[in-house]
């Protein structure tokens, strides 16, 4: 049977054909959808975790426990990760174990365009990359075999492209592998110093194992054609490569990415005139190249920054090419700059916040991100997960030696919160930071699509389960109850008040807000007939319901009116009106 699937899709799929029985991830774009699409199989226990590590540690103790195991994230999720990937480089496996990450290219939604190439090489684990779905499926198939064949983790690297576009699958029935024994293996999975300078040099036999299978695996490739030219390529370059030079050129498909196949490289450069290494991001490919000594064009040719598209690869390399006819696009897309939803919950906060204008705010990733952008702009700094509070500590303590009187806030969403944020409130307290923690908690993880966190009451698999009080975790970890305040972002006065008292609290301060994320399809149907409209006789056009940067507000030929059909009554525009202009439909 075949199906038009995505990557993300065909990798779900692959872990169940391959007998996969427990997967974990921490939703972010662009590998969200391979853990919602893994748990439609009922046979896999699929669950989302607070953050990477824990996902990859649960997908380890899987595998020690004699699962086939995986563990999907982004590409920044990697670094969260990255304690327990360097170690089980040195553990090994029972059952094979796979750990997706999803590069960025682009940066479609991420805050930077890390290759996560660099961590196979500098961990030493086997590394996998497909250029399409129906390499998906197999490459996820094959990288089981080989991480217990060689008894190591594999590094499954996809970007955005690969995740996202379809192309045609032909799927197979689940293979059943049983689940193996568990042996107690001290000096194996035990990482005491001298048990891991002992797997160490097992490690280095196993990388040699490896090199010799990249010789000869098909996975690793040459594909003849006419001419001259020959490319060494990977990932979904290679589709942008076939596309521009066609049969036109030789091509080096590299599948199987560490370690790199040596002599196999040697090989097929000698039999080309002109070498080019056609990759995203870092030179990867090509620094491997040039130390074997060969001579090859790649990046003074290729972008630094973006990811590529055949219009790049042959605006580099055009002139080398015959008869080669320009690209054009028919279509431009009009511009969309990113904003925060009608009706979101976390407007009525920004808006608030704003009007201090002696403190200093330290952001976070998700959605409310958007607070920075105009009219709002009410964030300074956004760095990484958990960072708005660990750096708003950094901040209020340079204040101190500055003898500056600016008061800091942090602002972090719920998800994030169990990510990385409860972590930097402890140390708040413990270090008696006189911060104010804002929790915007929308009741979901919004920014990438709907995953439910320990705050929404629900499993991945639709399971109810409990739901952790803000509240009182905070009070647990040390935040006096009366420096706390719960509100409802939706209520101006009530959001200003909070703010306040955080602004002239001498301790740490937590803010919570409550209202659920406007998108929610609970929350739509609940809102479905609160719309707000404008009262022209009493509109005198100051526009400052403009200042709440609401999409659903706009003015045509001097009339400002609501677009009713993007409206869901928050009626924070309405709170704003001088004039009592607008308001809700009765």
């Amino acid at each position: 049977m075949r199906e038009i699937m995505t990557g993300n899709e065909a990798i779900a799929r692959g872990a169940w054909e391959a007998g996969v029985n427990i997967a974990a991830a921490y939703p972010g774009t662009p590998s969200t959808e391979i853990l919602e699409n893994l748990s439609k199989y009922k046979e896999v226990y699929s669950q989302w975790t607070t953050n990477e590590k824990v996902a990859l540690e649960l997908a380890a103790g899987a595998c020690f426990a004699g699962s086939r195991a995986l563990a999907a994230m982004k590409h920044v999720g990697l670094n969260v990760a990255a304690d327990p990937l360097f170690t089980l480089a040195y553990t090994g496996v029972n059952a094979g174990l796979v750990i997706v990450t999803a590069d960025d290219p682009g940066l479609f939604s991420s805050q930077n365009e890390q290759d996560n190439r660099y961590y196979a090489s500098h961990a030493k684990i086997a590394m996998f990359e497909p250029s399409d779905s129906q390499e998906c499926v197999d490459f996820v198939k094959e990288a089981y075999e080989i991480s217990e064949k060689f008894d190591t983790p594999i590094l499954f690297r996809v970007t955005t492209r690969v995740c996202h576009s379809k192309s045609m699958v032909s799927l197979s029935e689940r293979s059943q592998v049983s689940i193996k024994k568990y042996v107690k293996n001290v000096e194996k999975y035990v990482m005491a110093p001298a048990n891991a300078k002992k797997r160490k040099y097992e490690m280095e036999d196993r990388i040699q194992a490896l090199k010799e299978y990249s010789e000869t695996t098909s996975l690793n490739r040459i594909e003849l054609g006419e001419g001259e030219i020959g490319i060494i390529t990977s990932g979904i370059s290679y589709n942008h490569a076939k596309e521009v030079f066609g049969e036109k050129a030789s091509y080096l498909k590299l599948g199987f990415t560490w370690p790199l196949p040596a002599e196999k490289i040697k090989k097929f450069a000698s039999s080309v005139k002109t070498l080019y290494i056609i990759e995203e991001n870092e030179p990867y490919l090509e620094d491997f190249v040039k130390t074997l000594g060969i001579k090859c064009v790649g990046r003074e040719k290729l972008p630094w920054v973006d990811e590529l598209t055949p219009e790049k690869i042959q605006r580099a390399f055009c002139p080398e090419i015959e008869e080669c006819e320009p690209y054009k696009i028919e279509a431009v897309a009009p511009p969309r700059p990113p904003v925060l939803c009608p009706g979101c919950s976390h407007r009525g906060f920004f808006y608030e916040l704003r009007k201090f204008k002696d403190i200093v705010v330290s952001g976070d990733i998700g959605c409310y991100t958007l607070g920075a952008s105009p009219p709002l702009s009410a964030i300074d700094s956004v760095l990484c997960m958990g960072a708005s509070i660990s750096g708003a500590i950094g901040f209020e303590k340079s204040n101190i030696k500055a003898e500056r009187q600016q008061k800091v806030f942090a602002v972090i969403g719920d998800s994030t919160f169990f990510h990385s944020g409860l972590t930097g409130l402890i140390d708040a307290v413990v270090n008696k930071a006189k911060i104010v923690i804002c929790i915007l908690d929308n009741r979901i993880t919004a920014m990438t699509g709907h995953q439910d966190n320990p705050g929404t009451g629900f499993t991945l698999m639709g399971q109810p389960t409990e739901k952790v009080d803000f509240k009182k975790l905070c009070i647990a970890c040390g935040i006096k109850p009366d420096n706390i305040r719960v509100i409802d972002p939706y209520k101006l006065g009530e959001t200003k008040s909070a703010i306040k008292d955080g602004y002239e609290s001498e301790e740490p301060f937590v803010i919570i807000t409550t209202t659920p994320c406007a998108l929610i399809k609970e929350v739509i149907r609940a809102r479905a007939d609160m719309k707000c409209f404008v009262d022209q006789e009493k509109c005198i056009k100051c526009r400052a319901c403009f200042k709440v940067g609401c999409p659903a507000i706009s003015q045509n030929n001097g009339i400002v009116s609501i677009d009713r059909d993007m409206c869901n009554g928050c009626e924070i525009c309405a709170q704003v009106c001088p004039t009592q202009a607008i308001k809700r439909e009765e």
